[in-house]
């Protein structure tokens, strides 16, 4: 069998998937509780772990023809593969929180309902699959022609976690878009929400609503996610196969994501150090792996290939910064916090 059926059958899966969630799940408006979200936040976690073990027989049985990636620094074997998708993932999950935030600033902004916020999430979400596969598509050719490439995403993600120590996300200026700009000057532009509709038309005119226009900044915000996220991914592996697949299932991930984590966000303050570090550490890991990249192929350590053990070592890294921030957040919360908790219980006893 061709890889690219492999492709194929992914996408479809994909497709499916969607299809499902809009179509049978998610078919009628409802605002979604906390407790639902953590549903299928568990969910598409499971299932990316379960597509995880399909990766590593796959791999370690050279199924579809997968080998034919290897010329571009891919995965050798079912347990190198599995360990790659499952770091990129990680990378990808944990950049995606920070977006959380901007999505709900986004939202606010245009005063949409949250029954109507999964709608537009999940087509913010499909237009974000093709985005992201044509720039990972882009970012694969270029990494395999030029070497010099991996310098310049090592950059990139350098100067991201520079702009995330400096930059707060506090306000969202939708006016100042230049696509929102430019739909308002193609189509009239309605104030009213009109249930799910992104266009309505009135006295025989169509018009745009607000959820459309939410859509169209959360599209474009995206872009921006993903010039930062989409190098992270590529400092784990070269491999297309897995750089596409991790990605897309951290995406897949994300609306219920974010009703389960929108309103808890804020309380995660070293969140945004962690993302910081594990920015820094991935740009680090990619200038050495470029400039060390015989050694470490024709090297071992403890009988272990240092390529391997990079690969590992990157996956305990990830998984312990976010956890150490996580932690931390729990046990330091902001003192604002505090000060509001000791008020209400003095309340309480008065």
């Amino acid at each position: 069998m061709s890889v690219v059926w492999l492709w194929i059958g992914f996408l479809a899966l994909v497709f499916f998937m969607l299809a499902l969630d809009l179509g049978v799940f998610n078919r009628k408006a409802h605002v979604m509780s906390i407790r639902e979200a953590l549903k299928w936040t568990f969910l598409w976690i499971a299932m990316a772990l379960l597509f995880n073990v399909g990766i590593y027989f796959i791999y370690e049985h050279d199924l579809c023809g997968v080998s034919e990636m290897f010329h571009s620094g891919g995965a050798q074997c079912g347990k190198t593969a599995a360990c790659e998708f499952l770091t990129g993932y990680l990378v990808e999950k944990s950049l995606s929180l920070d977006n959380i935030f901007v999505i709900s600033l986004i939202f606010s902004s245009f005063g949409i309902p949250q029954i109507y916020q999964h709608r537009v999430l999940f087509w913010g979400i499909l237009s974000a699959l093709i985005l992201r596969g044509l720039m990972i598509g882009l970012g694969a050719a270029m990494v395999e022609r030029f070497d010099w490439m991996i310098y310049v995403f090592a950059a990139l993600l350098f100067f991201t976690a520079l702009k995330m120590i400096f930059s707060k996300h506090e306000e969202v200026h939708p006016d100042k878009n230049p696509i929102i700009c430019l739909t308002k000057k193609i189509f009239p532009v309605s104030n009213r929400i009109m249930n799910e509709h992104f266009f309505v038309k009135i006295d025989g005119k169509w018009m745009v609503t607000p959820l459309l226009l939410a859509l169209l900044v959360i599209e474009t915000s995206d872009v921006i996610f993903a010039v930062d996220s989409i190098p992270a991914i590529f400092g784990i592996t070269h491999d297309p196969f897995i750089v596409f697949t991790s990605n897309i299932f951290a995406l897949l991930g994300l609306r219920s994501l974010y009703f389960a984590l929108a309103a808890m966000i804020e309380k995660f303050r070293f969140l945004k150090t962690s993302l910081v570090l594990i920015l820094l550490y991935v740009s680090l890991k990619m200038i050495l792996a470029a400039s060390f990249k015989e050694w470490i192929h024709t090297n071992s350590i403890c009988g272990m290939n240092c390529g391997d053990l990079l690969t590992l070592l990157s996956l305990g890294v990830i998984i312990g910064v976010m956890g150490l921030g996580i932690l931390a957040s729990l046990l330091f919360p902001k003192k604002e916090k505090i000060i509001e908790e000791t008020a209400e219980i003095q309340s309480n006893k008065n």
